[in-house]
């Protein structure tokens, strides 16, 4: 007879004793979760925001998200086929790789997508973010913003503090010349997303991205960019 899947506890022999309660509720959801949805998808989130994961994540209400450590996940849906919670889960734990997570649902696969592909929300960069565009401040009074608000003039110290060469003159806070905030492609340094979000550019832009999914039918499918898909019908041989 075949063996049977496992349904016990996961040990926790191999997991460090720190957090030790909170990884075994993890993987408790987790498998839970592994054997009552129809649908695991893994993605992956750029320039993570709580706010607007929480938004989505209101549009699945039936469904169940985690994000946390992929070894913590992978362990629990089974890193193989002796160990895997559900035929076929190891597929899955196999796609944990880099900053990822996991989506339990019974929706149906083009909802997931639809709703997955059309959200996306600006908001201000954090320090590590590459820029998008360069920024520039031009010579003059120091405006922000399409309408070209003035700054009030109490926050002059805080931006020749952040590295601007302002001055305060009649009032109105000013530059001699141009100053470069920041060039598209470098990396942004804690002073410099600080300067931008006051000026009011969100550059950084939150989207999720799908990268595979596994049905009830143990079918691994991968999605490229625009979100086709790709079966993976490779044996366990030619994964590992």
């Amino acid at each position: 007879m075949p063996k049977a899947k496992r349904s016990q506890v996961v040990s926790l022999t191999k997991v460090k004793s720190k957090g030790r309660e909170g990884r075994a509720e993890v993987m408790h959801a987790v498998e839970g979760s592994a054997n009552t949805y129809d649908f695991v998808w893994v993605f992956s989130v750029e320039n993570m925001r709580n706010q607007y994961l929480k938004s989505i994540r209101s549009s699945f209400k039936t469904s169940r998200f985690f994000l946390g450590s992929n070894k913590v996940m992978a362990k629990a849906l089974g890193n193989d086929p002796e160990s895997e919670i559900r035929p076929d889960m190891h597929k899955i734990s196999k796609q944990l790789v880099g900053e990822v997570g996991l989506l339990f649902t019974n929706e149906s696969v083009d909802s997931v997508k639809k709703a997955f592909d059309s959200f996306e929300a600006n908001d201000y960069p954090r320090a590590g973010t590459i820029a998008t565009y360069k920024v520039v401040v031009s010579q003059g009074e120091v405006v922000r913003g399409h309408a070209k608000e003035p700054f009030p003039n109490n926050m002059e110290p805080e931006l020749r503090e952040l590295g601007m060469p302002t001055l305060l003159r009649n009032g109105k806070i000013t530059i001699d010349s141009d100053y470069v905030i920041c060039h598209e492609g470098e990396k942004l340094t804690p002073q410099q997303s600080r300067l931008l979000k006051h000026f009011w550019e969100k550059m950084a832009v939150f989207k999720v991205n799908l990268i595979c999914y596994l049905n009830r039918k143990g079918e691994l499918v991968k999605l490229d960019g625009n979100s086709s898909a790709e079966r993976d019908d490779s044996s366990d041989e030619d994964m590992e």
